[in-house]
């Protein structure tokens, strides 16, 4: 009975201490606590936030959960994608039969545009065609005398087969005849192809916009066409280089050749307006009898001056007409011309059109060319360094070149001497009157007047259309316009 009071005893004992070491604890965990609370508390006094510091703490949270919102779609859009295995399987092809390689004549054609510089051989070699069919081409006169004159840009077509083999060889003899030269064996026949081609008046026109060459060449205008405009027509009347606005209008006849739906030329300017700030300018194409096509004004008198007042480019008067002090001689003389400083092999044209009366050397001028123009018009061109291609005797036109600037003779620098003599008496050349071309009369003035009327029509016709409302068409691209066939004037075609 003892015994067992005793253990029970001691295991109240132990309980006892248990729940005490267990209130401690707890007692401690609530010091510790209250203890930390008044930490916190002293911690939380101290460093009080203020209302912007709230503020920026809150920006801060909002762009973290921004961040963590987007930055995993980026990580997963830019995830290389996954590649997925592939094989490949070769598939054998049925052979080709005899007929097959062999194919149909003209089915095979290989069409070759000569560069600069290419001549028949690398064309051949290019193609893998062997010499001795080159050869055999070649034994064909005709072929000979053409295929050994190839210019840039000529057409060869080749008609060449899966083995190689040349079988026929096209190329084109002028405009309208087109031959092939087939090849059996070692003969070559050859056969001649005419082509229809069609030829058509058509008025082109356009507004000069930003550039005038670029709308030319939009409105269908060659550069010769255009160089016509500004170096033949209009040099005269309009400076291009600042008269010029976006809105001047220009139209132009020409006539254009057609072949197979391919325009294939374009020819000379037959006539043309140009419109610069409301102002008309017109200019026709016509011949007169027996004389070579110029440019002529609606009144019949030529465009062309009969005389250029600076028969030298990029040169500068360096000595006037008059009594001066001749820097060789070294007195006072009378100097019957002007001169222009440039230097040496500077390009000196013809004033006019004239016949060569004289081209040698002659005392002071040292080299001199005499032109004589006509109807008593004479002009010297002195101290050459040396001659163009002219000969006494022989006709030049104006603006040829008949020489080039030098210092033979009396002269102290390169430089041209230049007179105007009118039945031998010397003239200023910068204060004369020039004479006025000579004018059409008579039944070639009849039959001008006659075309232009026509051809004016057809340009007003094509500006009634294009222009009719200038203020909404300012902008528009240029076209063309076919016009009325053409009229019986004389012209040369393009």
């Amino acid at each position: 009975m003892h015994a067992h009071g005793d253990g029970r005893g001691h295991r109240e004992n132990d309980l006892k201490r248990s729940s005490d070491r267990q209130r401690f604890k707890e007692r401690l965990e609530i010091l510790r606590d209250s203890s930390l609370h008044r930490q916190v508390k002293q911690h939380l006094a101290a460093h009080r936030w203020t209302r912007r510091q709230w503020i920026h703490a809150s920006l801060f949270l909002s762009i973290g959960v921004m961040l963590a919102t987007i930055v995993p779609g980026f990580s997963s859009a830019t995830q290389a994608p996954s590649i997925r295995p592939f094989s490949t399987t070769t598939l054998s092809l049925p052979a080709l039969s005899a007929q097959q390689r062999g194919g149909t004549a003209g089915d095979s054609w290989q069409l070759i545009k000569v560069k600069p510089g290419q001549t028949l051989r690398a064309v051949f070699k290019q193609l893998g065609i062997p010499a001795e069919t080159m050869k055999l081409v070649l034994s064909n006169r005709n072929a000979k005398t053409a295929l050994t004159q190839l210019k840039p840009g000529s057409e060869l077509a080749f008609d060449l087969p899966v083995g190689g083999s040349l079988r026929t060889l096209r190329y084109d003899r002028d405009a309208d005849h087109r031959v092939e030269l087939a090849l059996d064996g070692d003969q070559v026949r050859e056969k001649v192809i005419s082509r229809d081609s069609m030829t058509r008046t058509v008025v082109l026109s356009g507004t000069v916009g930003r550039s005038l060459n670029r709308s030319a060449r939009k409105a269908g205008l060659t550069q010769a066409n255009l160089n016509a405009l500004t170096d033949e027509i209009f040099k005269y009347d309009i400076d291009f280089d600042s008269d010029l606005d976006p809105n001047d209008r220009f139209s132009v006849v020409v006539d254009q050749t057609w072949r197979d739906g391919e325009l294939i030329s374009t020819g000379p300017v037959q006539a043309a307006t140009f419109t610069v700030d409301g102002k008309l300018h017109s200019g026709f194409r016509f011949a007169r009898a027996g004389g070579k096509p110029e440019y002529f004004t609606p009144e019949g008198r030529p465009l062309k001056k009969i005389f250029i007042r600076m028969p030298i480019p990029y040169a500068r008067l360096s000595s006037r007409f008059g009594n001066r002090f001749h820097p060789v001689l070294g007195r006072m003389r009378m100097h019957k011309g002007v001169d222009y400083a440039a230097g040496t092999g500077t390009p000196i044209m013809a004033a006019g059109d004239a016949r060569v009366q004289f081209a040698g050397r002659q005392n002071g001028y040292g080299n001199v060319v005499i032109l004589d123009h006509g109807r008593g018009y004479t002009t010297l061109y002195g101290h050459m360094s040396r001659f163009g291609k002219i000969r006494t005797g022989q006709r030049v036109a104006q603006g040829t070149v008949i020489g080039y600037v030098g210092s033979t003779g009396l002269a102290t620098g390169p430089h041209l001497h230049y007179e105007f003599r009118v039945n031998g008496v010397h003239r200023n050349p910068l204060s004369i009157t020039m004479p006025p071309p000579e004018p059409l009369g008579g039944a070639q003035l009849a039959a001008y007047r006659s075309y232009t009327a026509r051809a004016l029509a057809q340009i007003r016709t094509v500006e009634n259309i294009i222009y009719a409302d200038a203020g909404s068409t300012a902008d528009k691209p240029v076209v063309a316009v076919a016009a009325k066939p053409k009229n019986g004037a004389k012209t040369k075609k393009g």
